[in-house]
């Protein structure tokens, strides 16, 4: 398994992470930006040697617009398909970034609404809507899926056989790799990260951050 880290710049001195990997002669695209860093990220996956035909499936850990914005895109691009989880579909379809998490307040919702959500164009419907425990095989992904909410409801993680875990923003490793500083349902996330307890996992792929060892983590005790 190679793995490409597309990085491109999100706010202030928060960076947003996409991972193309290959084995053989296959890729999978794991997130895509946001639509402002565009051509970077094609010029990236261009340079990896991922051509028309190549990109087998591009998975998104959750439907933020800063993971999601280039997928409808690279879709077309790619001629591929594009895989999530149900419970975050309505980001995508309606641009919402509320959508399916708990209210924020009047303020919160309000720049949401005007700033941060999905233009039209971009907005899209999934063709494969992933599950825990599902198999990517297929794909050329020697791996499964692990449903890990707690930034949003649909938030995902793929663990693949080689101990790489690409985990969205369930984790961020900014300063130092702890639980994202967003979370919608703090008891969600404290139970994923408690089903990570035990799993043969050596490296973290964070959604924004440097990667790092798992046993630089430390994780709630899985009795609790």
């Amino acid at each position: 398994m190679e793995i490409s880290i597309i990085t491109t710049p999100f706010v202030l001195n928060v960076s947003v992470n996409c991972y193309l990997v290959k084995t053989g002669e296959r890729y999978v695209l794991i997130d895509t930006g946001r639509k402002g860093k565009r051509s970077t990220i094609e010029s990236e996956i261009e340079k990896a040697g991922c051509r028309r035909g190549d990109l087998q499936l591009i998975i998104l850990t959750h439907g933020d617009f800063d993971h999601s914005a280039n997928a409808a895109y690279l879709r077309e691009k790619h001629d591929t398909e594009i895989a999530m989880h149900y419970d975050d579909l309505g980001m995508v379809e309606q641009g919402d970034m509320t959508w399916n998490r708990k209210k924020p307040n009047v303020l919160v919702g309000a720049l949401f609404s005007l700033f941060i959500r999905l233009g039209e164009s971009d907005r899209f419907t999934a063709d494969i809507y992933l599950k825990e425990g599902d198999d990517l095989s297929e794909y050329g992904f020697d791996g499964t899926v692990l449903e890990l909410p707690g930034h949003s409801k649909g938030s995902i993680g793929l663990l693949a056989s080689g101990g790489e875990l690409f985990c969205g923003d369930l984790l961020g490793n900014l300063k130092k790799p702890e639980l994202w500083s967003i979370i919608d349902d703090p008891v969600a996330a404290a139970t994923s990260l408690r089903k990570l307890k035990g799993r043969d996992i050596e490296t973290v792929y964070p959604g924004h951050g440097k990667p790092f060892a798992m046993e630089e983590l430390q994780l709630p005790d899985s009795s609790k």
